[in-house]
């Protein structure tokens, strides 16, 4: 069932008429005419009466005619429809859903915590109010059923490459929520405009071993980076006492220094100098 245009009218204009039916009705009444006419013009001005509603903005009205649906009214303001019509309110307002922090398994298998915000408003009336019984919880259940669902095809930290993770690419996964959440809230005529993760932690049974991992990972890396430059420190060394030959090296001299280097280099402590006095052999 898909969104139509609803029969409506501006409210004022018909307000008019009714305020001239009305005069219309007194006057005669005043005179004693009492004629088939002013009968009927009363039946007439009492049964529009019902008909007058009030649209406030970003706002609709989702109109029935004995069970049948015959439109939405969405133009905001006085409006006037036939009375038999049964109008029903449903807001148009954007609106935000946080979900509760749920207990899932990532792409690897490791418990962790995970809540979203969802940002969504309704799109086609008809289809928010015939299409499913509550069209609120219908949003609340979805949503937190795509995130457990997303949560689990990624991993919580990138270990490879360029592998997309929830905590380094939020981006990605941000697109990815938004997609997953649309194509299941299609059916009840919402539109999600965004959707991003408000929490994300590992599990508190496994937080600190996991804690105790990233900081390894951050010591091989920054360790790796640490022996890349010494290793560029101690070449540029050996080729400038070369170039300006300042001093011949054999090999078993070059291994040395080149020992030293790397131990001054790449030491966490500073190192104590050793000041040789003698000759270099």
């Amino acid at each position: 069932m898909n969104e139509k245009k609803g029969f409506s009218i501006n409210g004022y204009g018909v307000f008019i008429a009714l305020v001239v039916a009305a005069i219309f009705i007194t006057s005669q009444a005043a005179m004693g005419n009492i004629e088939l006419i002013t009968v009927l013009v009363f039946i007439l001005t009492v049964a529009a009466i019902p008909g007058f509603f009030m649209v406030q903005p970003n706002q609709a009205k989702v109109m029935t005619f004995f069970g049948s649906y015959v439109g939405t009214v969405k133009a905001a303001g006085l409006r006037w429809t036939i009375p038999l019509f049964i109008r029903k309110t449903i807001s148009l307002r954007i609106r935000n859903f946080e979900s509760s922090q749920m207990k899932v398994n990532d792409k690897h298998g490791n418990p962790i915590e995970i809540a979203t915000v969802v940002v969504w408003s309704i799109d086609d009336t008809a289809e928010a109010v015939f299409e499913v019984d509550d069209y609120l919880s219908f949003v609340t259940i979805q949503s937190e059923s795509a995130l457990r669902n997303m949560a689990i095809s990624y991993p919580y930290d990138q270990h490879e490459g360029d592998q997309i993770a929830l905590r380094s690419h939020p981006k990605e996964v941000s697109e990815a929520l938004i997609l997953e959440i649309q194509q299941r809230l299609e059916k009840a005529g919402v539109k999600v405009h965004e959707a991003r993760i408000s929490h994300l932690a590992y599990a508190p049974e496994i937080a600190n071993a996991m804690l105790q991992r990233q900081q390894a990972s951050a010591i091989i890396a920054a360790r790796r980076l640490i022996v890349d430059g010494a290793v560029g420190m101690v070449e540029m060394a050996l080729k400038q006492l070369s170039d300006k030959d300042i001093v011949e090296l054999d090999e078993e001299r070059k291994a040395t220094m080149v020992s030293n280097l790397l131990v001054v280099l790449c030491s966490d402590k500073s190192t104590q100098p050793v000041v040789n006095t003698g000759s270099l052999y």
